[in-house]
């Protein structure tokens, strides 16, 4: 099909082949996440994401696609090392549970996580995530904050996985290009970020919190935290934050989608 080597090429037919089970039961999410944490992979889908995982440095184990996409990505593909399994629309859903609509998959090796004093060298503007469990809203923050010009995404322990399928979807790969780590300790993440020369700015309904684009005002190092979907900051880092900011809105709306409030936020911050 055009391939160059060592790409192998293993047209399947059946959807119950042994040699497709990282590709199984993708809706399944609690299911997913524990068959990636073990086997250490993560699935990228669509030709786009695919593409910007390989050429960001990530080991695909293998590929998953329909046989109008091969040419495609068969630059791709060469960098290996493989396999490529090929079979037609209507079996890899079989497969997958779900329509996969721009045709490709990867299944690819994970790293290990940098440490916290790698992500933040020469990091000028950081995202801070505590305990945001929608895989699409840490998509969106980490393609909102890719675009805006922040360098780096901490994340609480039990914030959901970027390299979750939906993330990586959501946030079009940002999460390959940006750097991230989890924080190792929770209680004093920000006092620490503070240490390190950030200002601190948590973006919560605080009595004491200013306009965003005043907590942000002359701040050259700034680590923007973000809280969780339901109940927003725990009270210990919107205590423990330097600053406290809120987005300014019309008479009886008090709060945005946090991954809306996010991208108002880094564009607020990106013209300080």
């Amino acid at each position: 099909m055009g391939v160059p080597e060592p790409v192998e090429i293993v047209e399947i037919t059946d959807p119950d082949d042994p040699r497709l089970a990282d590709y199984r039961d993708l809706r399944d999410v609690e299911l997913r996440k524990s068959l990636e944490a073990e086997h250490g992979l993560f699935l990228a889908e669509g030709e786009k994401v695919v593409r910007r995982a390989v050429e960001a440095g990530y080991e695909a184990r293998s590929f998953l696609m329909a046989p109008r996409w091969v040419d495609g990505l068969g630059d791709v593909l060469s960098r290996g090392p493989g396999p490529c399994y090929v079979m037609p629309e209507r079996t890899i859903e079989q497969v997958t549970g779900f329509h996969v609509h721009r045709g490709a998959l990867a299944s690819l090796h994970r790293r290990p996580l940098p440490t916290v004093d790698e992500v933040l060298a020469g990091a000028r503007s950081v995202l801070v995530l505590e305990d945001l469990v929608d895989h699409t809203n840490v998509g969106a923050i980490f393609r909102s904050g890719a675009a805006l010009g922040f360098d780096a995404v901490l994340l609480a322990p039990r914030c959901a996985d970027p390299l979750y399928r939906r993330s990586i979807k959501v946030g079009m790969g940002a999460v390959f290009t940006t750097p991230w780590t989890r924080l190792p300790d929770w209680y004093d993440a920000l006092p620490q970020l503070s240490s390190r020369g950030f200002t601190t700015v948590a973006l919560t309904l605080s009595p004491d919190s200013v306009p965003i684009e005043d907590a942000v005002a002359g701040v050259d190092r700034l680590a923007l935290v973000l809280g969780s979907e339901g109940h927003g900051l725990s009270a210990r880092w919107e205590t423990s934050a330097d600053r406290r900011a809120i987005i300014a809105m019309r008479a009886g709306i008090d709060s945005l989608n946090v991954a809306a409030a996010t991208a108002v936020a880094c564009y607020a911050a990106a013209r300080r």
